[in-house]
């Protein structure tokens, strides 16, 4: 009991933007078993629309998976000295591990349309916003290329959610809606461009009156 105590402490400690990446690994990793046991998206009830946003990054998340396992394997015959070599080992196939783990967080956790409207947007464990129906003022599928990280919010209250440098829906709000960055601060938005594999689905998807 004292030790689990020592832990809550130390975690309660911690900066916020670590706790933060360390529940985000650990929501991917679990991402990773759901994915590998062929459990059912998280949090998709039924009669519930899963909208995925993979395809752009799917190439690129194998492509760099295919680089780091040659990474491991030349330096394996490289490294000369044992004990460094174990260590770039662990190194080597936690990076794997992280990879995999990503990409499973984003197969798994999916884009949702709820059945009363609203919407749910996310990025595997490191973005999760739900958009209520009545803060939908308009949406449209709405192909654009934006330049910046991940989640990127402009002066003027764009959120743009990145997926392969590209979004495909934009939803207009008709207020401010706060929502939470990957590390933990807080923001607002007055408009919403993300992408989903089938934004016209999507769009009709929340179109549709949500049923009384």
């Amino acid at each position: 009991m004292t030790g689990m105590t020592g832990i809550h402490r130390a975690w309660g400690r911690a900066p916020l933007p670590v706790r933060r990446l360390l529940a985000h690994e650990l929501r991917s990793v679990a991402s990773l078993g759901r994915w590998v046991l062929r459990r059912p998206p998280h949090g998709v009830a039924g009669g519930e629309l899963a909208a995925a946003y993979t395809g752009p990054q799917t190439a690129m998340m194998y492509g760099l998976l295919f680089v780091s396992l040659i990474e491991t394997v030349a330096l394996s015959v490289l490294i000369p000295w044992p004990s460094v070599h174990r260590v770039v080992l662990v190194l080597d196939v936690y990076g794997v591990l992280m990879v995999l783990a990503m990409h499973a967080a984003c197969v798994t956790r999916p884009h949702v349309v709820r059945r009363d409207g609203s919407l749910r947007i996310r990025y595997g464990a490191l973005f999760d916003l739900v958009v209520p129906a009545e803060a939908v003022a308009s949406a449209r599928v709405d192909r654009r290329y934006p330049q910046g990280r991940l989640v990127a919010l402009s002066d003027d209250g764009v959120l743009d959610l990145i997926v392969g440098s590209q979004t495909t829906v934009t939803l207009e709000l008709n207020r401010p809606l706060p929502f939470t960055r990957p590390l933990g601060s807080r923001a607002q938005a007055r408009t919403i461009r993300f992408h989903a594999d089938d934004p016209r689905a999507l769009v009709a998807a929340l179109r549709q009156p949500a049923p009384s």
